[in-house]
């Protein structure tokens, strides 16, 4: 949002969609999932038979490229970047750079080539539905806190009142529990969340 000395602001995005209406373009060095296109290597054999398949509906323009979205035909979609001055009538290849995200971009690949070829295309598994669900919960404990909730309500709420009720509350495995995802909920909103756009590593 840019805004003027006279109070005018310039948004982005208009103020009127909702965040699940709008796509979000990740950068491709805090989103691992994003496929990098670039130039076949004159040493490949290559066609041009998914051009027409690649070919972005209102890419989103920057320094880096073009980004924009595909459709993967299970429900979800794949984001791409195709580098700057790079031939979109030209054949194509995935780039992936031998780092630690390397796996994660491997996988983003392989969905994208299957959903080309016609093939069943596997779900993101960034997260778990284990993940998804306490990701979920964390945002909520953070929300009733920030209301004024204490955390025995917050408990209630999040795991229904009866179960609340069924121990001490002072030495109940919920209150740990209900603290930890406020405790983790602030420090996503504070930039962690960012670590949801890669695959957990063992350290």
């Amino acid at each position: 949002m840019l805004c003027g000395g006279d109070g005018a602001c310039n948004f982005l995005v208009h103020p009127v969609f909702t965040a699940v209406e709008i796509p979000v373009f990740w950068s491709p060095e805090e989103d691992s999932s994003v496929v990098i296109l670039t130039d076949v290597p004159s040493l490949l054999p290559s066609d041009n038979i998914f051009i027409d398949a690649l070919d972005p509906n209102a890419p989103r323009r920057d320094e880096t490229g073009e980004h924009f979205l595909h459709d993967l035909g299970n429900g979800q979609s794949l984001r791409l970047v195709r580098l700057i001055g790079v031939d979109g009538a030209r054949p194509l290849a995935a780039l992936v750079p031998l780092d630690a995200d390397g796996l994660d971009r491997v996988e983003a690949v392989s969905r994208l080539v299957k959903a080309l070829h016609g093939r069943a295309v596997p779900q993101d598994t960034r997260l778990t539905d284990q993940q998804l669900r306490r990701a979920r919960h964390m945002l909520q404990a953070v929300d009733g806190r920030t209301s004024g909730a204490s955390y025995r309500e917050i408990a209630e709420a999040l795991f229904g009142a009866r179960r609340v009720a069924d121990q001490p509350w002072k030495t109940s495995a919920l209150r740990d529990t209900v603290r930890d995802l406020v405790r983790d909920g602030l420090a996503m909103i504070q930039g962690g969340y960012r670590q949801l756009l890669r695959h957990r590593r063992r350290s």
